[in-house]
């Protein structure tokens, strides 16, 4: 990856933990270490910590410039998410793909494995671009 395009957690994703691995044309990459904070109270992650995961990685992955100064922001309209498995690992791995769209919204669809290749979660998005000012 280049790393002019590696951004920053912003203040939520430093919280969960999450690190961009890749980012492209219509793709993104992310790892999230599976951590106490991101645990229900049964010890399995949270779905939230799913959810979150799959609604940035598909954001990222439609949201793609080519230009580092010129960032593009997006809004989710809708996110559909189904729970597969839970982790036989230590690490969330998701993968979001843009799957179309036009001028002001897209799609994308996304997965969430682990370091061991078990499928844990996917999901399916629809998000608006934000205007830049």
């Amino acid at each position: 990856m280049d790393e002019r395009f590696r951004e920053a957690p912003y203040a939520f994703g430093a919280h969960m933990g999450w690190r961009m691995l890749d980012w492209s044309e219509g793709y993104a990459r992310f790892e999230l270490p599976i951590a106490p904070h991101v645990l229900n109270r049964h010890g399995n992650p949270h779905g939230g910590a799913h959810a979150a995961l799959l609604d940035t990685v598909m954001g990222y992955a439609g949201c793609w410039t080519g230009d580092p100064d010129r960032p593009q922001m997006c809004l989710t309209l809708a996110l559909t998410v189904q729970y597969l498995s839970r982790p036989l690992g230590r690490v969330f791995i998701a993968e979001g793909f843009k799957t179309g769209g036009g001028r002001s919204t897209f799609f994308a669809e996304g997965a969430i494995k682990d370091e061991t290749g078990e499928l844990i979660a996917k999901g399916t998005g629809t998000f608006r671009y934000r205007k830049t000012a």
